[in-house]
């Protein structure tokens, strides 16, 4: 017994505490301490990129196009009907949406999850000792780079949004309010992180796909052209900021001046693999094939927009209106025919040769009886459209490749590409200034940068030739010659580079946040309605409610986390 008891004692001395046992690091598991390396904090910046290209044909951010696109009149839903993807259907005829609609919660989700792997990689930079990572600062201005990218998608998408920072303990994200920053304070505090990143960013990179200074720059810009319009609580423009629109004049003229970027020669390059990367283009989010994994790291937010022909398969999503491919009507003089456009309807009539045509059309919509991204012998049919009875039997071009492009990957029952998606081209920069210029009253020197457009339209016409080498459609662009062709005043000049805004970014995903932000939206949409409504029976409800549907609804998901500390847009 006596040995029994000194045995019992020797294992209690010698035997590790349940605390002991418990503190130990789990095998398998990295710890947060061990992430704060130089090797491990790069990884989470790129981590952070990652998120750039992380949405789902569910929830499309990376161009939008659920959002900008078919609620801007640019495209209809597509698919197979208003049943499929209805919550999309919800959204393209406004009066039907619902603060329910799952897809809106899932939107509102994945661009938060960009927010906090920016705001996790920055606690870790602001930490680290800078003689131990050199890159710090530049990696620094890349994650406020990304970070005011999440948050202008969020602004644009839901106007208020709770703002949470590296510096808010976790523990306090559901004490942070989405009316803690009112409407103008919320875009200066997404500005300032662009400013933060013209601060600490190279002019250029080493590596191609991180943002540059220049790229900051004209973000910034983009940021400060939405402020200037000022808002008020219903939603309408009150005033235009002229101090802002100065500054974004300012800022592109310093990318121009920088002579990184140019126009690529022809409009087409813009959306092909091989030119991926151009001169053009001033940030881009980039995807992958042949990387290790699987299928690639591909752009799933298009997965559903290709048609229904045996090459491809699915699933017929994101088709271009009447009323868009109407907008490339030319008149005789090779000018938009801003009244008349949709007085003829050639989208019905399929009649493209006795009128004339910006070329941009034939870059942007796929048409029947016209090649498919530029191959004569590859030709869109009527009866690659899943739903033509409904939605007509058109494509949208810009996102799609050819089947035997080198970056195109089937996933099925989907497919897509490991095509790069450009978010800011230097286009959009000449845009962003013209229309500085012309809210400022100095709309005469805006005018060479439309014309700048409009002649490399004219001059993108070689790719678009049937398989007798005959024109795709009949073409003629000009450019605007006051006294001759047009009289360039402030409201024509405004008309005009409104107009170009639509044909240069046509189904990009910018129309609809275009209009919001002129404080046009329940005019334009409504307008629209009116008219397609009767061309397409899936609108037959539609109806924009002005003060109300220029934002979508705080989704109710995110109001019930909150216990009620997330108050709703106005008019829901």
């Amino acid at each position: 017994m006596k040995n029994l008891v000194i045995l019992l004692l020797i294992t209690f001395l010698f035997t590790p505490s349940c605390k002991d046992v418990l503190d130990q690091t789990p095998q398998g598991v990295v710890s947060d301490d061990d992430l704060n390396t130089p090797e491990n904090i790069d990884k989470m910046v790129i981590a952070a990129y990652s998120a750039l290209g992380n949405d789902h044909y569910t929830s499309p951010y990376t161009s939008l196009w659920a959002y900008g696109s078919i609620r801007g009149g640019d495209a209809y839903k597509g698919g197979d009907g208003p049943g499929d993807l209805s919550e999309f259907h919800l959204l393209e005829t406004f009066s039907l949406n619902r603060v329910d609609n799952g897809l809106t919660d899932e939107l509102w989700f994945r661009l938060y999850v960009g927010v906090g792997r920016v705001n996790d990689a920055l606690r870790r930079l602001n930490a680290i000792d800078p003689a131990s990572y050199p890159q710090r600062e530049t990696r620094q201005g890349e994650m406020r780079f990304l970070r005011g990218h999440f948050y202008f998608l969020l602004k644009i998408l839901f106007k208020y949004t709770p703002y949470i920072d590296e510096n808010a303990e976790r523990t306090a994200y559901d004490t942070i309010s989405n009316r803690a920053l009112s409407n103008d304070a919320l875009w200066t505090k997404i500005a300032d992180d662009f400013r933060a990143a013209v601060a600490q960013l190279p002019p250029s990179q080493p590596e191609i796909g991180r943002a540059s200074q220049s790229s900051a720059k004209a973000y910034l810009a983009k940021t400060l052209l939405y402020q200037a319009y000022e808002q008020n609580e219903k939603n309408e423009v009150t005033a235009i900021n002229t101090a802002k629109l100065e500054e974004v004049n300012k800022l592109c003229d310093e990318i121009i001046t920088t002579q990184k970027y140019r126009l690529n020669d022809d409009y087409g390059d813009n959306f092909l693999t091989q030119s991926e990367n151009s001169r053009e283009s001033v940030f881009a989010i980039q995807y992958s094939k042949d990387d290790g994994t699987p299928k690639g790291r591909l752009d799933y937010g298009h997965a559903l927009n290709y048609p229904m022909n045996q090459e491809f398969g699915c699933c017929g999503f994101h088709v271009p209106s009447h009323d868009l491919i109407n907008s490339f009507k030319t008149d005789a003089n090779g000018l938009p025919m801003f009244d008349h456009y949709n007085d003829v309807d050639v989208a019905e009539s399929g009649d493209y040769q006795t009128g004339t045509f910006d070329p941009r059309l034939d870059h942007t919509v796929a048409i029947p009886g016209k090649p498919f991204k530029y191959d004569p012998l590859f030709v869109f049919q009527r009866s690659w459209a899943r739903a033509p009875e409904v939605y007509d039997a058109f494509a949208s071009l810009k996102e799609a490749v050819s089947p035997d492009d080198p970056s195109f990957q089937k996933i099925p029952p989907f497919m897509s590409s490991s095509k790069n998606w450009d978010i800011i081209r230097f286009s959009d920069v000449m845009l962003f200034k013209a229309e500085a210029l012309i809210e400022l009253g100095r709309h005469l020197e805006a005018l060479p940068l439309i014309n700048d457009l409009r002649t490399r339209s004219a001059n993108s016409t070689a790719r678009l030739r049937k398989a007798d080498d005959t024109p795709v459609s009949n073409y003629s662009v000009a450019t605007y010659q006051p006294g001759v062709n047009c009289t360039w005043t402030q409201p024509f000049a405004r008309q005009a580079l409104r107009w170009e805004r639509r044909l240069e970014l046509a189904t990009e995903g910018y129309h609809f946040f275009d209009l919001v932000r002129w404080g046009i939206a329940a005019e334009y949409i409504n307008h629209y309605f009116t008219i397609e409504k009767n061309r397409s029976a899936h609108l037959s409800d539609a109806a924009f409610r002005k003060n109300r549907d220029e934002y979508l609804p705080v989704p109710l998901n995110q109001i019930n986390y909150s216990r009620g500390l997330y108050k709703q847009n106005n008019g829901w």
